[in-house]
């Protein structure tokens, strides 16, 4: 099969396959009647895309909300005035001496399900509650990492609550993201001069760049689900990309607003090797990487800056994993397991909730002020009902437990303090902190990635000064670490300039491989028996994995890929194309290992009918066109997300396309 992404082959007819037949599975596909053919690109310098065009800045306002695993915000801009972000209003409640412009990520809901409150204002109510009365109502947080970690994400999959009960993932989204939407438009409606409509609003989310499709079609449905868009009107809601959207900030800062951590000696101004050092803004050619090191994963995407326009473009796929700070939070459980017992823990977390999210909240705040000159320990405090619970269900007291658990690394205070040690916030930060360092550094031997200058540590774990020392001691002798003044907040600006100008970012490259499955012609000695199909006297091999795109392949944003499919029957009402993706790009079947089904695209076909009667035999050319129904479909994966619309090539009209990546 011709490659899929040369413009110069011609085009190629591949007989028909499982993809365009909606009946029942058992039903045999026809190579006569069902068709797919692939159309090459037209090479072109400047390519746009059909699928969204480019319009005027058609909205008044883009809203930004950064959705994060440990800590969220929303920022704005209006479009007249694009160089002024405003941050959001400070929180009711938070922590004293803090200024949050992000509310921790945390929901209550009431015993019957309803919403309560979000971030400060749901972490002090449940605080609150009596401990009777706690275990009834339902607290989330950190809940975002089950979106990352669920490999069958559906619209049904259900998150716990901290006292055990279960609620679908999609309605706790929805409630945050609709508190989110109430508290953005009241500030942008304060601050605007005329009156603004919903569809004046440019809606964006971000996520992990390593999050696969379905997750980012999650968060969408999500977003209609809270009314913030309408499912008519997908445009007005992007899916901006984390690290992204923080490498779309970071090229316009300047000297003033970093903090470079490299000591590299420096002779007469200049790097050893002859290079420039980081003065006051990229240039035209720099390669950088964008670590955004947040509460639930660490994401890494490399780009460059092209001449003369600006824009980025990906050097190398988005890579990365659950490396987060919620890593830290982990071992320090693990820890108290280790001293307390697992069974404990568990029976505690079940029968005194609030409390225990006290203690993680503790564990937290000091967890911030870690760093590695630090001499003296660091105390938190146990919660009062931790020590008289342990006493009555284990027999003995906290300091006894300590005592046999031979953790030498963790003291007791006599004010009811656990104590760690030097050696044990070591301990607890080493591993997540050693798998980001292998990450960049795998990354960084990449033959695409060489010759990169800088790295942005950004995202919220990005100002711990254990993670800021261990990434300068182990990666500053290769690359300059750059880290913002406002680290926490450049994905949420970053966003916002994505919503602004969302072709900034030009060239993309794939995470995966994407195709179907078709039938070819079968040749013996090539094609496994076990794949033979015999079909009105023709041999076919079934399950070929037609390619759309490859993995790590270079995409620029109007770039598009085109099929078209036949129905198999006539009066056929849909076309159900299944989609298939792999981690890499050396199979040849839909059943090879590691290809796995992953979506399927719906095209849903007008009257055939209404194709006949404007066709007047113009359609295949062949005096077949009122049999032959040719959809033509043009899929565009060089976006935040995947695309499709469709074309009834006899009559010209839109077919309305979908594709779903959360109904396996």
């Amino acid at each position: 099969m011709a490659a899929l992404l040369q413009p110069n082959t011609n085009s190629l007819q591949v007989p028909g396959s499982d993809i365009s037949v909606s009946t029942s599975p058992s039903s045999s596909p026809s190579p006569s009647r069902n068709e797919c053919s692939i159309a090459p690109l037209t090479p072109s310098p400047s390519p746009r895309t059909e699928l969204r065009p480019r319009v005027a800045r058609p909205f008044s306002v883009v809203v930004a909300i950064d959705f994060g695993t440990t800590s969220s915000g929303y920022a704005f801009s209006f479009t007249e005035d694009p160089e002024a972000i405003h941050m959001m209003r400070r929180w009711e409640g938070g922590d004293p001496g803090v200024a949050n412009q992000k509310s921790p990520t945390c929901l209550l809901l009431t015993p019957e399900l309803r919403f309560h409150s979000f971030g400060f204002a749901a972490r002090d109510s449940y605080h609150d509650l009596d401990p009777e009365e706690a275990r009834h109502w339902l607290y989330f947080d950190k809940f975002k990492m089950k979106i990352h970690s669920t490999s069958d994400l559906t619209m049904v999959t259900e998150l716990e609550s901290v006292n055990g009960r279960r609620v679908r993932a999609i309605e706790v989204f929805a409630h945050a993201l609709r508190f989110f939407r109430e508290h953005a438009l009241k500030e942008v409606k304060d601050q605007s001069s005329s009156v603004l409509e919903g569809d004046e609003v440019r809606w964006v989310i971000t996520v992990p760049a390593v999050w696969r499709q379905p997750a980012k079609q999650f968060m969408r449905e999500a977003a209609y689900l809270a009314g913030l868009v309408s499912p008519d009107s997908p445009e007005q809601l992007l899916i901006a990309l984390e690290p992204e959207a923080a490498s779309i900030y970071c090229r316009k800062l300047r000297l003033h607003q970093v903090i470079d951590l490299s000591q590299r000696p420096m002779m007469n101004g200049l790097d050893l090797d002859g290079s420039r050092p980081f003065d006051s803004s990229f240039r035209q050619g720099d390669k950088y990487i964008v670590a955004d090191c947040g509460g639930g994963t660490v994401d890494l995407t490399v780009h460059q800056i092209e001449q003369p326009q600006g824009t980025l473009k990906e050097l190398y796929k988005a890579s990365g994993g659950p490396y987060g700070a919620v890593g830290v939070d982990l071992a320090f459980e693990a820890m108290l397991c280790k001293i307390f017992g697992a069974d404990f823990i568990e029976t505690f977390k079940a029968k005194r909730p609030a409390a225990w999210v006290d203690l993680t909240i503790a564990f937290e705040a000091r967890k911030r002020t870690a760093a590695p000159g630090r001499a003296s320990a660091l105390n938190i405090s146990l919660p009062f009902s931790f020590i008289d619970f342990y006493k009555r269900h284990c027999g003995q007291s906290v300091e006894t437990a300590l005592r046999k658990s031979n953790m030498n690394i963790v003291k007791w205070s006599s004010q009811g303090m656990l104590r760690l040690t030097t050696e044990a916030m070591n301990e607890l930060f080493q591993p997540t902190i050693s798998n980001i360092i292998k990450h960049i550094e795998k990354l960084m031997q990449k033959e695409e990635v060489r010759g990169v200058r800088f790295l942005f540590l950004v995202g919220g774990f990005a100002e711990s000064p254990m993670l800021q020392r261990a990434v300068q001691n182990a990666l500053g002798q290769h690359c300059r670490i750059i880290i913002p003044q406002d680290v926490g907040l450049t994905i949420l600006k970053g966003a916002v300039l994505f919503g602004l100008d969302p072709t900034v970012v030009r060239v993309r490259r794939c995470p995966l491989t994407y195709g179907v499955g078709v039938l070819n012609r079968f040749v013996e000695g090539r094609h496994p028996r076990e794949k033979l199909l015999i079909k009105d006297g023709r041999e076919w091999c079934t399950d070929i994995l037609d390619r759309f795109v490859s993995v790590d392949q270079s995409v620029a944003l109007g770039e598009v890929v085109r099929r078209s499919y036949t129905p198999a029957r006539v009066g056929q009402r849909k076309i159900i194309i299944n989609i298939y993706c792999s981690p890499s790009d050396d199979m040849l079947y839909i059943t090879d290992p590691g290809v796995r089904k992953c979506g399927a695209i719906t095209l849903d076909l007008p009257e055939p009918g209404a194709a006949a009667a404007g066709g007047d035999g113009a359609g295949a050319g062949d005096g077949a066109g009122s049999e032959r129904r040719e959809i033509r479909a043009t899929m565009q994966f060089g976006d935040t997300e995947i695309k499709v619309m469709a074309v009834d090539v006899l009559t010209g009209r839109q077919v309305r396309a979908s594709i779903d990546f959360l109904s396996n």
